[in-house]
């Protein structure tokens, strides 16, 4: 039975809950019982790491691949995480795209005048400068589309794909582009992908293929989408202006921010853990992931405010690039290729930094058994829930490379509500929810890090 008493918040809330009679420790929990309590106890009671997302929300704003507020929030973690006292500091070349998306707008022309909210689609090409100005093809799926293919020519399809799961749904802001355009439309609008809206339109990363000629691409809010598939249905015609200025510009220079605390015997053997510290050029990019960047920033600094240096080198990586080609990752698997033997774990946090439940693991059958047991040192939060299955965009090139991985799971029910919106801001968050995200990642790597026994990888057939 694990023990731990602790009060958290400013404000004296009850106490956590911590008996629970159901779980019996096994040989390593039983062992990082003590440090685990402590690193919990440490992470529920803090206040400076929910502070400093805040600060770095509020002075930097989102950071856009390319941007100067990107760069500029690199520069001020890689100094913060030398004012925390930690080793090997510093930041890894890596080149990234530049998508500037200039002004844009959409209006509907006709049947009466009003402002469409939208959003232009990352990678998306410009319209010419007076706009594109067609009658709107409504479509509820590519089938659809597919079957009303001789009415598309010369129109704008607007996908009006309500939300079932983010899995079912992005493919309209993927493909979509594609499809309409292979369908003789002059653009494509998709109702945003999120299953609640407040006239707030999500970006995202779209695609084009080669030999299909590019056409504009956006996102316009859940509202308008339903409002216009309602009349389109009456058998109205909807007209509409689209305005874009998206374009490329040249690559330019960035970097993944790294830090480590360094194994006190075995250095050379890694577990690295983080999030990705670019977001899209809307809101603060809080949630998307400043949050899971600073949560495990914070874990690792943890561990060396309570003096607890394990055996092996933690290491937190925020990577860059990550929501609009995935250069951070890449670019980590490359720099690192001759020293991925030994990495022994990667964790990533990307699905917002709300309640913990626990972790999706990839690995052997071995090493899953040895985190599940780990992940009962948990229990007092309720954040052990070991699963079968997991990772991350980030730590996947590494992961291909077979190096074991897992993805913090957490209460997504909100996630999309302001995923790559306006509204992905600071306030969203919780201080005692991303404190339980803290707590969890810590005591995960801690204890993966410290063990006798290296996690085992899968054996290849």
């Amino acid at each position: 039975m694990i023990i731990l008493s602790v009060t958290i918040g400013a404000c004296a809330p009850p106490q956590l809950k911590i008996n629970d009679p159901t779980v019996t420790l096994g040989p390593i929990a039983s062992k990082y019982e003590t440090a685990g309590n402590r690193l919990i106890a440490a992470a529920l009671k803090d206040t400076s790491g929910f502070e400093r997302l805040a600060e770095m929300c509020d002075t930097f704003g989102p950071r856009f691949s390319g941007t100067d507020n990107l760069e500029k929030a690199i520069d001020w973690i890689l100094s913060e995480m030398n004012r925390d006292g930690l080793s090997n500091v510093h930041g890894e070349a890596v080149m990234i795209p530049k998508w500037v998306r200039g002004n844009e707008s959409a209006s509907m022309i006709s049947p009466w005048k009003k402002e469409l909210h939208m959003l232009g689609l990352g990678g998306s090409i410009g319209t010419p400068p007076e706009g594109i100005t067609a009658d709107i093809m409504v479509v509820s799926s590519f089938d659809e589309l597919e079957e009303m293919a001789d009415e598309a020519k010369g129109k704008i399809v607007l996908f009006n794909v309500p939300f079932t799961n983010y899995g079912k749904t992005v493919r309209y802001r993927s493909g979509g582009a594609v499809a309409a355009s292979k369908a003789g439309a002059v653009a494509s609008l998709i109702r945003s992908v999120g299953p609640y809206s407040m006239n707030t339109p999500h970006t995202g990363n779209s695609r084009y293929e080669e030999g299909i000629r590019k056409i504009p691409h956006a996102a316009i809010t859940v509202e308008d989408a339903a409002m216009i598939g309602r009349m389109v249905n009456r058998g109205q015609n909807v007209t509409v202006n689209l305005k874009m200025e998206g374009r490329y510009e040249e690559d330019v220079p960035s970097r993944n921010a790294v830090a480590e605390i360094r194994g006190s015997e075995y250095p050379d053997e890694v577990v690295v853990m983080g999030g990705h510290i670019d977001s899209w050029d809307v809101g603060q990019g809080a949630m998307d992931d400043g949050g899971g960047c600073v949560a495990a920033w914070q874990a690792v600094k943890l561990m060396k405010d309570l003096g607890l240096t394990p055996r092996r080198t933690v290491r937190v990586v925020l990577w860059t690039n990550e929501e609009n080609g995935l250069r951070g990752g890449n670019a980590y698997r490359d720099a690192h290729k001759d020293a991925l033997d030994n990495h022994v774990l990667a964790i990533e946090s990307d699905g917002g930094v709300f309640k913990p439940s626990g972790f999706g693991f990839n690995g052997s059958d071995e090493a899953f058994n040895m985190i599940t047991d780990i992940g009962k040192l948990l229990s007092p939060i309720e954040s052990g829930k070991i699963t079968k299955g997991g990772g991350g965009a980030d730590i996947g090139p590494i992961m291909r490379e077979g190096v074991p991985g897992m993805g913090l799971r957490v209460d997504g029910s909100k996630y999309f509500w302001y995923h790559h919106t306006n509204a992905d801001t600071w306030d969203k968050l919780d201080r005692d929810e991303f404190n339980r995200c803290v707590a969890t990642m810590a005591v995960m790597a801690y204890v993966v890090a410290d063990m006798d026994e290296r996690l085992p990888r899968k054996v290849e057939q």
